[in-house]
């Protein structure tokens, strides 16, 4: 794979200042040379992008002529594990800075001794001195479940346990939405909509969490957009993703660079991350520091919101971003939680219906007779889509997901089965039933 150095050094970097001596973890993603190959190992689909994990740290050096020594310190991979790889970086970012050289010399030696991550297996791993247990995911739409215990138990050095694709959980990713609690609805409505959306925030760390998160909530649907987690105006995609043309369906864009928000005033949804913090009380300290950009809050030129939001759920979170850090954790995974069931429930009216259009017993059998009698077809099919029919099944059933109205319900659908997500998405539902039932056939035979 080809690397763009300029946009990987250039990303590895905050754009702005982030504080006066201190460090940060951030990601990024950046387009490489396509690979056309694939393993179970290696999938053909994450071979477009590569991923970068950058530690940064700043402190003072007066003997520079900016004052500050300034340093990032990266791994590079073709495999989106932002959980797995925060854990590396936060154990061998301090190390790094406190020993140099032959500690990367270790790092190095160690990372050639990791084991392939091959799909689903649980991994063992050895690094300057942690045991780290690593689940990999099936597939990349595959959400892997977070427990309470687990998040705990990681405070511990000796051994960790990591969800290689889960988000990262610390500090407590509810603090990035805490000026916009009350829209997250309508946010995750864009999200599964395939709307673009514009991250903007304090720093890459602040916007790289948000977009892992982010990608963490539409599984297990297929990302049918790109998600850059941390985006410059050096990468080599910007006069593609930044232009006066509507941005892309499903993009969601990572920014701290104030001047994305003149460029992308046409977007039609912004996020700014953090919390609004009145003019007079804002303090000096890195988590509240005033920057510029568009005030922390949710702005939306076109979404009307379509199902109905938790009380209770809200009431909880807005309870937890006044106490302890426990607490932030808690409602972070109750938020999760919550989500990752809106989209499962979204898909359970087209589960229904797809569920018709697979072949009956009777149709199995005929096929199963033709090929008795020297017939060739093999093949056993989904029957067709057909809009209007699932839409009566939709009306007849129902679902799950709280909307506001029938006649809200009726157009989310719409506008759900227009999205790229949804082609998808039947795609991948039509290659699993086809295999299961053509194999079934082959059995028989």
């Amino acid at each position: 794979m080809l690397l763009n150095v300029q946009s990987s050094a250039f990303s590895s970097f905050p754009d702005s200042l982030q504080f006066d001596q201190g460090f940060q973890i951030h990601s990024f993603q950046i387009r490489g040379e396509k690979i056309s190959t694939s393993s179970d190992k290696r999938p053909a689909d994450i071979g477009e992008f590569i991923y970068g994990f950058s530690y940064f740290t700043q402190k003072r050096d007066t003997t520079l002529k900016r004052g500050y020594e300034q340093r990032s310190v990266v791994f590079l991979t073709s495999h989106p594990f932002p959980a797995f790889f925060s854990a590396i970086l936060s154990i061998f970012g301090p190390l790094l800075n406190e020993h140099g050289t032959p500690m990367l010399e270790a790092a190095c030696h160690n990372v050639a001794t990791w084991p392939d991550p091959t799909p689903g297996a649980l991994l063992e791993i050895g690094f300057l001195g942690t045991v780290i247990h690593v689940e990999i995911p099936h597939t990349g739409n595959d959400a892997q479940q977070i427990s309470n215990t687990m998040l705990r138990e990681n405070h511990s050095r000796t051994a960790l346990h990591i969800l290689a694709s889960a988000p990262p959980f610390h500090p407590p990713p509810l603090l990035l939405f805490e000026a916009s609690l009350s829209h997250l609805w309508s946010i995750w409505e864009c999200l599964v909509l395939c709307e673009p959306i514009l991250l903007f925030g304090s720093s890459p760390a602040q916007t790289s969490q948000a977009a892992w998160w982010f990608r963490d909530l539409l599984r297990p649907l297929p990302l049918a957009g790109e998600i850059r987690p941390y985006f410059t105006i050096h990468d080599k995609d910007h006069a593609v993703l930044v232009n006066k043309l509507p941005p892309k369906p499903g993009l969601i864009l990572g920014v701290t660079n104030p001047y994305f928000d003149r460029s992308c005033s046409h977007w039609p949804h912004i996020l700014s991350l953090g919390r609004n913090t009145p003019p007079n009380t804002a303090s000096k300290t890195f988590s509240n520091a005033v920057t510029p950009g568009p005030t922390p809050g949710w702005t939306t030129k076109i979404h009307k919101r379509y199902i109905s939001k938790d009380r209770t759920l809200l009431r909880q979170l807005e309870d937890a971003c006044k106490g302890s850090e426990q607490q932030k954790i808690d409602a972070s995974l109750a938020l999760r939680l919550h989500f990752c069931s809106r989209t499962n429930e979204l898909l359970i009216p087209l589960t229904r219906y797809l569920h018709t259009l697979i072949p009956t017993p009777a149709e199995v059998a005929q096929i199963e007779k033709n090929m008795r009698k020297g017939g060739t077809d093999r093949s056993l099919r989904l029957k067709p889509f057909n809009t209007a029919n699932f839409f009566v099944s939709l009306k007849t059933h129902g679902a799950t997901l709280p909307f506001r109205s029938s006649s809200k319900r009726t157009e989310f659908y719409e506008r759900w089965l227009k999205t790229p997500a949804f082609g998808l998405w039947l795609a991948q539902q039509e290659t699993i039933v086809q295999d299961v039932l053509n194999d079934n056939v082959i059995r028989k035979t």
